[in-house]
């Protein structure tokens, strides 16, 4: 299969999904949503026994695309409400994704980037790497991976990253318990490869019994935030603060918030 705004390479049973769109700092589209659900679908159906995610360039995803954010302020409420669910269809797809899965992040995963790099189940990164969800700065909502990063790092640490939209370094972010470990830029990829090789040792049942074991303690509390979150995501796309919000941060200017 083709991709436009990935690629795939697959080699003793680690496969390697790559977000290749540095010019654009790896940030998200429809096109590379659709690509990687369906990169990870094929892979689950593959002899991949572990896939790691990264990113070219100097960035791993910078959250969504400037053209597709541009694009929200239009929408009807019925095109909002699909889009969240596709977003939610995304992390879901990432988190539930049957095999080990490795994030090795080599630059900065910001907003929806950070929510896949995080809802891997081990997150590597570079020095270089930083994370934030920064949607309130634009008057968004991160509505679907709350609900993830509640369970991640708790109600406290999440309302700070939240509410505040602040950018942290990957020594932070391995502080608070949102990734594994931090690595130099030179040992990431290397490390990443480390780490898969130690985890096909391992049975491939028994791998994958204990990450449905893992996910179902929480399947359905957590199927029903994800709907409350789809919910509240395409609301907040028709109040003014998102509109003004988006259109200061293209026009490159403070916002001048109306609610």
């Amino acid at each position: 299969m083709s991709h436009q705004t990935l690629t795939v390479a697959e080699e003793h049973g680690v496969a390697v999904i790559t977000f290749n769109r540095p010019e654009k700092r790896n940030a998200i589209s429809m096109a590379m949503i659709a690509e990687l659900m369906a990169a990870l679908d094929q892979l689950a159906k593959s002899n991949a026994r572990v896939v790691i995610l990264t990113g070219a360039g100097k960035s791993f995803c910078a959250g969504m695309d400037l053209e597709e954010l541009k694009s929200l302020t239009g929408r009807s409420r019925e095109e909002s409400q699909r889009d969240s669910e596709t977003m939610a269809r995304l992390f879901r797809g990432v988190y539930d994704f049957p095999k080990p899965l490795i994030a090795a992040v080599n630059g900065p995963a910001i907003a929806g980037g950070c929510g896949i790099a995080t809802l891997c189940d081990f997150t590597l990164a570079s020095t270089e790497a930083t994370f934030g969800y920064t949607e309130v700065r634009i008057g968004f909502l991160p509505a679907i991976v709350s609900t993830f990063l509640l369970r991640q790092i708790g109600e406290k640490r999440a309302r700070d990253l939240l509410m505040t939209g602040r950018i942290i370094s990957a020594e932070e972010a391995a502080r608070i318990g949102l990734i594994n470990e931090v690595l130099a830029p030179e040992r990431l990829m290397p490390r990443a490869q480390e780490l898969a090789a130690k985890l096909i040792e391992n049975s491939p049942a028994s791998l994958m019994a204990t990450k449905q074991l893992i996910n179902g303690f929480s399947q359905d509390d957590l199927s029903a935030d994800i709907q409350a979150a789809v919910d509240a995501n395409a609301d907040i796309r028709s109040t003014e603060d998102f509109r003004e919000g988006v259109t200061s941060f293209l026009e490159k200017r403070k916002p001048a918030w109306k609610s």
